[in-house]
């Protein structure tokens, strides 16, 4: 039969929103089984690990405290009501002492765009003032997150990134400028937000994001907004993100195709319901090994700006059961369904993950799945320009593709790596050869690939082409 729930408001964002709902079942264990099976969110809050009613949460069954009779045994009927009344902080001596949050007439004035809005108003902007987002990187996507955020009124804005900023981030980290180039990122996206919105307080955490620091990091935030670049910290965010209770708001960006989502909200799916396990490592290349478009970490972090602008104003419906794709070169986007995993490690009824892990091995070492790196005999470029110089006989071939070629060259003979088992009879195994690409990794598989074929006089370019305009000739354009 069913029984009348109130939830608490505290606990009514894991329960749909809802201020009370309908459970079936004949005793209280019973209907809070029943309970939190239909909203799985509320589970962690109100029992333990081993299934235990946390000791900072009542339940009532009518005026009567339960805690005094024998839980499982106390039946229900369908005109009972049922109360769950957890403690409540009340909130920290130092924010008992602020002021309620208004906005100065300078702020209406530069709000006053949102504030005719009846979607936002006054008391929209007044939620955007209160609220607290952290955002993971300053990069491609934490630029114009940060950027769009700040102007919004976000009152509090969080920034995790220990990187400096370099020439090749110029195209697409828009948070930074010519002028910051060795500057520490932190530092430039701070002094950015400040000349866009002084209102705006900036947190800044210099450190990289680890299972050390994280959850002392994210505890104080209402929304997380991941712009991470590599797998170990996306997965770190998310765990953190589910364990603490925080939405993230997630993209991601390749060469002209991103994603979004909003994951870690109540009955929706984590990212690892989407990806339950990372890809082997080196079998994803990053935007530094397969490029993207500038535009496209401005078109990404947008949307999840928006997202966190959403989810601030309770507006709208944001990315939650849904991952949004984006191709940029066709500018199409597409949706497709997710569904929360029931499997799930750290979201799902049956947790086994209760804590961070080291997600270096995670994602890295993982047994079978690890890469070993390929020992292969090498040339330095020191060495390959004294015979150069010398104009020794031997073939210099570069493994990089055309487009790369065009960028900068050593007068090799081009043989794509991808090309390479089909044109292999260009080359002559008698004859001395030095192989080269980028950085030397593309060129180490070749080196590795023509061996096996019987090839012996031939070297890997220790470097590659990053090592000879570092330390041979500037004037070779790196990229």
């Amino acid at each position: 039969m069913p029984a009348k729930i109130l939830i608490p408001t505290p606990l009514r964002p894991y329960a749909g929103k809802n201020a009370e709902v309908q459970v079936t079942g004949s005793t209280i264990a019973e209907v809070m089984e029943n309970l939190t099976a239909q909203h799985n969110g509320l589970r962690r809050h109100l029992f333990t690990d081993d299934g235990r009613l946390r000791s900072f949460v009542n339940v009532y069954v009518n005026e009567q405290d339960i805690r005094y009779l024998q839980k499982e045994a106390t039946a229900i009927s369908d005109k009972d009501v049922i109360s769950i009344v957890p403690s409540i902080a009340g909130g920290s001596p130092a924010a008992a002492a602020e002021p309620p949050v208004k906005l100065s007439n300078d702020e209406v004035l530069r709000y006053s765009r949102h504030l005719i809005m009846p979607e936002v108003g006054m008391e929209g902007q007044l939620k955007l003032k209160k609220a607290k987002v952290l955002l993971i990187g300053t990069g491609g996507l934490g630029s114009p997150m940060a950027l769009y955020l700040g102007a919004a009124g976000v009152g509090t804005i969080g920034l995790v990134d220990f990187d400096v900023v370099d020439f090749t981030n110029l195209q697409r980290q828009i948070a930074h400028g010519t002028k910051d180039v060795g500057r520490p990122k932190m530092e430039s996206a701070r002094a950015r937000l400040a000349d866009i919105n002084p209102e705006v307080k900036v947190i800044g955490f210099e450190t990289r994001l680890d299972s050390s620091n994280a959850m002392e990091i994210l505890k104080d935030f209402d929304i997380v907004a991941d712009g991470t670049d590599n797998f170990p910290t996306r997965y770190l965010v998310n765990d953190a993100s589910v364990l603490l209770g925080k939405p993230n708001v997630y993209a991601s960006i390749f060469r002209f195709e991103g994603q979004a989502s909003v994951f870690g909200m109540p009955d929706g799916p984590c990212y690892r319901c989407l990806y339950p396990e990372p890809p082997p490592p080196g079998l994803v290349p990053s935007c530094a090994e397969g490029g993207v478009l500038g535009i496209l970490p401005g078109l990404l972090g947008v949307i999840q700006a928006t997202e966190v602008i959403k989810l601030i104003l309770g507006a709208g419906e944001p990315l939650v059961n849904r991952l949004l794709l984006v191709d940029a070169l066709a500018m199409s986007f597409r949706e497709l369904k997710l569904r929360k995993n029931p499997e799930c490690p750290i979201c799902g009824p049956n947790r086994t993950i209760h804590k961070l892990i080291d997600y270096e091995q995670f994602c890295g070492i993982r047994g079978e799945e690890f890469v070993e790196e390929i020992a292969v005999p090498e040339i330095t470029v020191q060495e390959l320009k004294v015979r150069m110089d010398r104009k020794d006989d031997f073939v210099l071939v570069d493994v990089r593709e055309p487009h790369e070629y065009q960028i900068c060259h050593l007068n090799g003979t081009l043989i794509p790596l991808g090309d390479l088992p089909s044109r292999v009879h260009e080359l002559n195994s008698a004859d001395d050869i030095v192989v080269h690409c980028r950085s030397g990794v593309r060129s180490g598989k070749a080196v590795d690939f023509l061996r096996k074929a019987g090839f012996r006089k031939v070297k890997n370019l220790k470097g590659g082409i990053l090592a000879w305009s570092d330390q041979i000739d500037p004037s070779v354009p790196k990229y």
